[in-house]
C-alpha cells in the first residue's frame, strides 16, 4: 500500500539516496521538501523538479510541517542533528533513515526524540557507484531490497508507515530484521564485500591492467569506487560484526589457497560446487 498523498515528506540530506527518495516520491505526486548542506544541491534539486522546496538552513517551518522525515545523513551527523533540532519536529511525526548500521544509532535516536515523535529505522539496499544528488535515480529501487529495523519502542502505526514508504518507493522485497540481525547481515552482505573490492584494487599497482581486464574483474571491483568518509565510518561503527565476518572469509580463502598450493583439485572442485549451488539461490530470487 502506498503512503497517503496528504503526507508531507521532508528529506534531510540530498545525496544520491536522499535525492533518489525525493525523485521517486515527487514523481508519484507527493509534496517533498529538503534540507541539505550545500546550496548548489538545493538549486539542482529545484531546477530538476526533484523537490518542491528546499533550504540549507534547518528551517523550523519546513521541519515542523513534515509528517514523515527521512534522514539520509552520516550516522554521527544524524545523531547531532536530532540532538540540536528535535524540538522543531512536529509532534507525532514519523522519522526514518537510510543508515547502513543500526546498533550505534537506533537506541540513541529513540532516546533523544523521546515521546515527541517516533523513529523507525530502515535500510534501502540500493545504490550506485557515483554519489551526489546530481546522480539521483529512482529506478535503483525497482529490483532492490528494503529492510525495516523495528525495536520494542516502535508502534504498529510507524512500522506500517515505514513499510508503505518502501512500497511507494518501488522496492521489490521488504523484510524485517532486529537491530542485531541487521548489523550482522550487513557486515557480510555489504561491508565485507566492499572490503574485498577495496583490498583487490589495492593488491596490484600495475596501471596497465585496465588494458587487459574482462567483465569478471570489472564486476568484482565495481563497488571499489567508494566514498571513503562514509564507508570508513560504517566499518568502524560495525567493527565487531565486520571483523567476525572477515575472519570467516579469511578461513574460506585460506582453504582454497591451501588447496591450490597443495594441488588438491578435489577440494577446489568441492568449494566451486558449493559456491555454484549457493549462487543459484540468488539467481532464482532475482
Amino acid at each position: 500500500m502506498e503512503l497517503n498523498k496528504n503526507k508531507r515528506i521532508l528529506i534531510v540530506g540530498l545525496g544520491l539516496i536522499g535525492g533518489s527518495y525525493a525523485m521517486a516520491l515527487k514523481n508519484k505526486g507527493y509534496r517533498v521538501s529538503a534540507i541539505t548542506k550545500e546550496k548548489e544541491d538545493i538549486d539542482f534539486a529545484l531546477r530538476s523538479e526533484i523537490i518542491d522546496e528546499g533550504t540549507t538552513e534547518v528551517n523550523e517551518d519546513i521541519v515542523g510541517k513534515a509528517d514523515i522525515i527521512v534522514f539520509a545523513l552520516y550516522p554521527h551527523i544524524f545523531i547531532d542533528w536530532i540532538e540540536k533540532h528535535k524540538d522543531k519536529i512536529k509532534e507525532g511525526a514519523v522519522l526514518t533513515d537510510v543508515t547502513g548500521v543500526k546498533s550505534s544509532i537506533v537506541k540513541r535516536v529513540q532516546d533523544i526524540i523521546g515521546e515527541r515523535a517516533e523513529f523507525i529505522a530502515a535500510h534501502p539496499m540500493a545504490g550506485k557507484e557515483k554519489s551526489g544528488v546530481e546522480n539521483s535515480d529512482s529506478s535503483i529501487f525497482e529490483n532492490a531490497n528494503y529492510i525495516i529495523v523495528p525495536t520494542e519502542k516502535n508502534t504498529k502505526y510507524a512500522i506500517t508507515i515505514c513499510r508503505n514508504l518502501g512500497e511507494t518507493l518501488g522496492f521489490k522485497r521488504i523484510s524485517t530484521l532486529s537491530v542485531e540481525e541487521h548489523d550482522k547481515m550487513i557486515a557480510f552482505l555489504s561491508q565485507l564485500t566492499h572490503c574485498i573490492a577495496v583490498s583487490l584494487m589495492c593488491a596490484n599497482e600495475n596501471e596497465d591492467l585496465v588494458k587487459y581486464t574482462g567483465d569478471s574483474f570489472r564486476d568484482l571491483t565495481r563497488i571499489a569506487r567508494i566514498n571513503e568518509n562514509m564507508w570508513s565510518e560504517l566499518f568502524l561503527l560495525n567493527r565487531e560484526a565486520l571483523i567476525e565476518e572477515m575472519e570467516s572469509f579469511k578461513e574460506s580463502f585460506d582453504k582454497i589457497y591451501k588447496a591450490i598450493k597443495e594441488e588438491d583439485a578435489e577440494t577446489i572442485k568441492e568449494m566451486m560446487r558449493l559456491s555454484t549451488k549457493r549462487r543459484e539461490l540468488f539467481d532464482n530470487k532475482i
